[in-house]
């Protein structure tokens, strides 16, 4: 039977006590841009448990649109019987059985609405029985091909066989923003997505170096920023015109030491475009021990020149679930295109794993860096990437 109305599951927000209701409200509000060219074709009912879309038309892609929504845990594409009168239950269970494919089954009868004249345990019994007696389905309670769900509720009863795991987390832009230092790699891109799936909103910053580093990248991340728009509708990027300042690093660096520098250089920019923003935190692709730059020893020197908390969370994953996280969200492709950022064509042959804090602040007495990051700072360029059916 088609389907008539979308139970959408809260999961993790329904801990939130008070404030679950503003954590609901930005979900419904997700959920209404998302389908902002189907509004006619829904209505939208929030209770305390659930948000539930009641269908007037048929909408494409609806279970991709709604599985790429922040802050849902799960939904069930389920169809509402008006009178749940048990006679009823039991000829659209028949009706449901005779299109559905599989040898096994198992009822789930939850009575939420506890003036129904029937308990949970007696509806699985009748419903269960049924099905026995007119088909050749059998009872598997352990390992069912079919899970057929009723909820009783106040206003009819909701069957459904199929429900569908969403990203989880929180609703876009719940939780606060950060300032992402987006590279053209593989990691930075998933780091972003995982952000927006715990509803931080992103604002990305990007270090170029013409004519080092090729047009192609900021293309490459156009692309990448486009992907994401699934996740969060609208995405800033800030591209940093970082040559000079690149350029001085290396012309003063002691062997080992440029990548560090330079890092330290970018979160002093990333800092202070943050502030300027109103943005509190900074986040990164970095992951533990993956590269010299992010040993525990090299990230404790390059953190040294801010306070504003750095959000890592690729930290603990290995590059092979992130590269799976990249192919899934559709970046993987897009990041490795042959188009090299300034980290990548600037590394150095041997970089240091552990360097000394006072060798770096050595190697910055020997340049006026201050007027070089005022220099980028003034020359931002800035690039609004929004969702695109």
């Amino acid at each position: 039977m088609k389907y008539n109305v979308v139970i959408v599951r809260f999961g993790e927000m329904s801990t939130k006590g008070k404030n679950k209701k503003d954590f609901v409200a930005k979900l419904a509000k997700s959920i209404r841009i998302a389908l902002r060219e189907n509004e006619d074709d829904y209505k939208m009912v929030i209770r305390h448990d659930h948000i539930y879309l009641y269908l007037i038309n048929d909408i494409d892609n609806l279970e991709n649109t709604l599985s790429e929504i922040s802050g849902m845990y799960s939904f069930s594409l389920a169809y509402k019987i008006e009178d749940p009168d048990l006679d009823n239950l039991k000829e659209f269970a028949l009706k449901v059985f005779a299109e559905e494919e599989g040898k096994t089954f198992k009822i789930r009868a939850r009575r939420i609405d506890k003036s129904y004249p029937f308990i949970s345990d007696e509806i699985n019994r009748e419903i269960a029985s049924t099905i026995l007696k007119n088909t050749s389905w059998r009872v598997d309670v352990h390992n069912p091909d079919l899970i057929f769900d009723i909820e009783i509720r106040d206003d009819g009863a909701y069957v459904f066989t199929k429900t569908i795991k969403g990203m989880g987390g929180y609703p876009s832009g719940s939780i606060g923003k950060t300032l992402m230092m987006l590279s053209g790699g593989i990691d930075s891109p998933v780091a972003t997505y995982l952000l927006m799936r715990r509803g931080v909103e992103v604002t990305c910053i990007h270090f170029a170096a013409p004519p080092y580093t090729n047009s192609g990248v900021i293309d490459k991340l156009e692309d990448i920023l486009k992907s994401l728009t699934k996740y969060q509708s609208k995405i800033r990027l800030f591209i940093v015109p970082f040559t000079k300042l690149q350029e001085k690093i290396y012309e003063n660096s002691f062997e080992g030491y440029p990548i560090t520098i330079m890092r330290r250089m970018m979160y002093r920019i990333a800092s202070r475009l943050a502030q300027r923003l109103n943005i509190p935190c900074l986040a990164s692709g970095e992951s533990v021990g993956q590269v010299a730059s992010q040993t525990i020893d090299s990230l404790n020197v390059i953190n040294e020149v801010t306070n504003i908390p750095v959000l890592r969370p690729l930290c603990t994953y290995d590059k092979v679930d992130i590269i799976r996280i990249s192919e899934k969200i559709g970046t993987y492709d897009i990041s490795i295109r042959p188009y090299e950022d300034c980290c990548t064509i600037f590394a150095p042959v041997k970089p240091k794993t552990s360097p000394h804090l006072d060798e770096c602040l050595k190697i910055e007495s020997l340049f006026d860096y201050e007027s070089l990051i005022n220099e980028c700072l003034d020359n931002l360029e800035v690039k609004y990437i929004k969702f695109d059916n």
